[in-house]
């Protein structure tokens, strides 16, 4: 015979499953910290004013870090990433087909001289880059030295560096360090250049004696 559980029975297992469900369905709850104005501020919930500010996210339930977030990035900063995806990725895709295509000519050169004057004109072309590159990162370093420099005598003399110099210096340092960035990736493929010619001379030579 099919047994029924008394009304009031029911009812409290209704609810305690409810119960259960709703603490299971429950999102953990997080705090945040960020900086502001140079002092490390914390609470549950993010307000408006630090949303795009770089900040770690905690487990409110046990303290650990559960996650974090980097500042968002400026337009100036969003437009020089970019611009900087964009030359690696043409730069990448150069490569490519210069590789291709000295692979091709090591084979057709009639002397070696021939095979080195191809890879002569690649070499200047990046050697020219380099220098540019060399230049901008001088550029902006001293960009960066003058903008330090006020800020340093803004605070000998008391005065507090403006928040807009402070968020500049900031910048500048960033796009320093990825133009830098950028200067070691160029000289970087200028070495491979030169395995590129040694490994070309060395085919060039084993098809000669073929």
């Amino acid at each position: 015979m099919k047994k029924t559980l008394p009304l009031l029975a029911c009812t409290l297992l209704i609810v305690a499953t409810g119960s259960t469900l709703a603490q299971q369905k429950a999102p953990t709850k997080k705090l945040y910290c960020w900086n502001e104005n140079g002092s490390k501020v914390c609470g549950d919930a993010l307000p408006a004013h630090a949303v795009d500010s770089a900040r770690t996210e905690f487990n409110a339930k046990n303290g650990r870090a559960t996650g974090q977030l980097a500042r968002a990035l400026t337009d100036e900063e969003r437009a020089a990433a970019a611009v900087q995806a964009k030359a690696e990725q043409d730069a990448k895709a150069a490569a490519e087909v210069a590789a291709r295509r000295d692979r091709a000519m090591a084979e057709s050169y009639a002397t070696e001289d021939d095979l080195r004057r191809a890879f002569g004109e690649r070499i200047g072309v990046m050697d020219e880059t380099i220098k540019a590159s060399r230049l901008g990162v001088e550029g902006r370093r001293q960009s960066l030295i003058s903008l330090l420099s006020r800020a340093g005598e803004n605070e000998l003399s008391g005065k507090p560096v403006p928040k807009k110099a402070s968020d500049n210096i900031q910048t500048q340092h960033e796009l320093l360090l990825r133009q830098r960035t950028m200067l070691a990736a160029q000289l970087a493929e200028r070495d491979l250049i030169d395995e590129d010619l040694a490994a070309a001379l060395e085919r060039y030579h084993a098809m000669k004696k073929n």
